[in-house]
């Protein structure tokens, strides 16, 4: 099993140089009291050691010995239960937690590098922290002081953890179907009522408590989504004093055997009668929910780039030493039996899409992280509202693209592999298993997809799109950019087909839901496009690092501009075909 070592440098040069992250902080006042350069770097060389020395070594053996369970008790793997104490005792869960309650601040675009590095080092223990700090976040916007000062400090501290209850065996994407039901009680809390399946870390014996945030239904509420109200549920009910106190009437029924994160405990819970809390209003619980279910949508995007880069480190190592036949143009490793399968111009194309695509998306996902600490943090309120929109727009997009592109390069590692990629002792067979279920949870990424191009695009009337496009297209413009002609030609496409969908949206109803996968792969190839851009310019001007490591840059983006960015000709080729073609097949005919 090859080992996972946090791409310290690729990061380093993305927050100092590509996107000048300490002179943001500087000017944050909320930020620039608690975050430098100094401070990033030693997160990043800490989080480094414990996702490479803790959490990485566990990842196979959770794998192979998955979680248990027996009469509504969870066990986690071997090993699991001490790792978690020891992360706990670091305040990983409260990287970016409120510091008012006991979290440690820290930026977004500093979080998404350590949301990467577990992910590539072992997903199934990242799942356990990722839902504790949605939950959080969820409970830190919309709950009452009241419950925020009685659950967020233990849960920053890791003794307890979250979970997030909403799908039912009936309802999944349509979550205006749910049956789980709410009763309001004398004393100001509600009886829950209903069964939950799919939860991840709905049980588990890592934490002391666990706080399930459940979606149910109140007795007069108004049918559909606009019925939904949220509550917190915990498993131990919590004293005055914040002492632990009786165990609530919340049970696990069983556990899902899946085809990967088989050291993540998926849960069916079942809530009867149980004591639970009311977090924002009545019967607008999904909005509130929403804050939870937005920062897991960009967490799980994170786990497809961190399986990728790990599908990457493996490949790569092994393409360097596996010695196969000789490179065409003659041997390469002289005096040995055969050349390493590097030298094989095949091998380089599947390892340089790997390396692209997961660099671009390391910077897309720090792009992201910046607007979200603009979003959250920024003083100027139009700067604030600008980042929003773009938080907004872009959410879908790094979810659906970085695990579709994911799953992609975790299967061009196996390919590179061949044969010893499709046996367990590599690691390669897992990574595809493991991340496989990012395109699904949080949000199918066809879901993503209807988002990003119904809602985002075509229902903003292409606002939000503008502002991306905009700022794209005044970087490009910028003298002797590398790829700036490229990347105005690509985002003036994205701006020309979005008009087009816009136009045609209103005469035929099934165009969105036909084109919006494709919208989205070409749009993430656009930002990639940005991304790349950006890249290049910064390898091209700066000198902190080493000459290789800016070649290698360069190499990379001309890589990308030639080889996978023409790959938005066929997908805009595909949209503009229109609808009819999926709609002429009666359903008796498939």
């Amino acid at each position: 099993m090859p080992e996972f070592r946090a791409p310290l440098t690729d990061m380093r040069f993305l927050l100092n140089e590509v996107f000048a992250a300490p002179a943001l902080w500087a000017r944050l006042p909320a930020l620039a009291q608690i975050i430098d350069a100094d401070i990033a770097d030693a997160i990043l060389e800490e989080a480094a050691k414990i996702t490479g020395g803790l959490l990485a070594p566990l990842n196979r053996s959770g794998d192979e010995e998955g979680v248990s369970w027996s009469n509504g008790v969870v066990q986690t793997p071997a090993g699991f239960k001490e790792a978690y104490a020891t992360y706990a005792e670091g305040g990983w869960v409260g990287l970016s937690g409120n510091p008012g309650f006991g979290g440690m601040g820290m930026p977004k675009m500093l979080a998404v590098c350590f949301e990467e590095m577990l992910y590539g080092a072992n997903c199934s223990f990242a799942l356990y922290s990722a839902l504790s700090s949605g939950a959080c976040l969820a409970i830190d916007a919309h709950a009452t002081p009241e419950l925020k000062h009685r659950y967020l400090p233990p849960m920053y501290q890791g003794r307890w953890a979250g979970s997030m209850c909403l799908t039912e065996a009936h309802a999944g994407t349509d979550l205006g179907l749910i049956r789980t039901r709410a009763q309001a009680q004398d004393d100001g809390s509600y009886c829950i009522t209903g069964s939950k399946i799919f939860i991840t870390g709905g049980e588990q014996d890592l934490t002391e408590n666990i706080i399930h945030l459940v979606l149910a239904k109140l007795p007069d509420a108004p049918a559909g989504p606009k019925g939904i109200s949220l509550f917190l549920v915990p498993k131990r009910l919590v004293n005055d004093d914040g002492s632990l106190g009786a165990t609530n009437t919340v049970s696990c029924g069983s556990i899902e055997h899946k085809m990967g994160i088989k050291a993540s405990a998926t849960c069916v819970m079942n809530f009867d009668d149980a004591r639970g809390w009311l977090i924002g209003e009545e019967n607008k619980g999904l909005a509130a929910m929403f804050t939870m279910m937005n920062y897991e949508r960009l967490s799980i995007g994170i786990q497809g780039l961190g399986c990728a880069e790990a599908s990457y480190q493996s490949s790569r190592s092994y393409a360097r030493d596996r010695l196969q036949s000789r490179a065409p143009g003659g041997a390469v490793a002289v005096g040995k039996i055969a050349d390493p399968i590097i030298v094989h111009p095949d091998v380089r194309r599947m390892l340089l899409t790997m390396k692209a695509m997961t660099e671009g998306g390391r910077a897309f996902a720090s792009y992201v992280g910046q607007q979200l600490d603009l979003a959250k943090f920024a003083e100027d309120d139009r700067e604030q509202q600008r980042a929003g929109e773009l938080v907004a727009l872009l959410t879908p997009v790094a979810k659906a693209f970085f695990t579709d592109t994911g799953l992609d390069s975790c299967i061009l590692g196996q390919q590179v592999f061949g044969g010893h990629g499709y046996i367990r002792e590599c690691g390669q067979e897992q990574l595809v298993r493991d991340v496989r279920i990012a395109q699904i949870y949080e949000g199918t990424n066809g879901i993503q997809a209807l988002d990003l191009l119904g809602r985002k695009v075509v229902g903003n009337g292409g606002v939000a799109l503008r502002l991306f496009t905009e700022e794209i297209e005044q970087f490009a413009q910028q003298q002797d950019l590398p790829y700036g002609a490229e990347l105005a030609a690509a985002s003036q496409r994205l701006e020309a087909l979005s008009d087009w969908l816009m136009q045609q949206a209103r005469y035929d109803a099934n165009l969105i839901g036909s084109s919006c996968v494709e919208y989205l792969q070409l749009f993430g190839y656009v930002a990639y496009a940005y991304m790349w851009a950006r890249i290049a310019q910064a390898a091209a001007t700066n000198t902190v690092l080493s000459d290789d490591f800016y070649q290698a840059k360069q190499t990379t983006a001309a890589f990308f501009f030639s080889r996978l960015l023409p790959r938005i000709e066929s997908l805009d080729t595909c949209i503009r075909a229109g609808s009819h073609t999926l709609l002429k097949l009666d359903e008796t005919q498939f």
